[in-house]
């Protein structure tokens, strides 16, 4: 059985896909199943392109969750007693 196409959005614009209410794992499926099509290499051209620009405004999309989901991480620090006295944002690198 040959595989199925990812359905193609009629969006052109990254502001109109992070508007729908699709959450970090349903951009990633469709993510993936983008770049499974383009590997592939049974899309024709214009199909390949369309689905290109899909998967940058998935990927885009993917990167601003990830992004805000690590600014609502917070270390809590704790006093000498150890209980919690305040947070600090998140930061990676430390």
């Amino acid at each position: 059985m040959p595989p199925t196409k990812p359905k193609l959005c009629a969006m052109t614009n990254p502001a109109d896909l992070s508007e729908q209410a699709l959450n970090f794992e349903d951009a990633l499926k469709a993510l993936e199943a983008i770049v499974h099509r383009l590997e592939s290499g049974d899309a024709p051209l214009d199909e390949s392109i369309a689905l290109y620009e899909q998967g940058n405004q998935l990927r885009s999309l993917c990167q601003h969750r990830l992004d805000a989901a690590k600014a609502r991480i917070e270390a809590i620090s704790l006093d000498s007693d150890g209980v919690p006295n305040s947070t600090v944002s998140f930061d990676a690198g430390s």
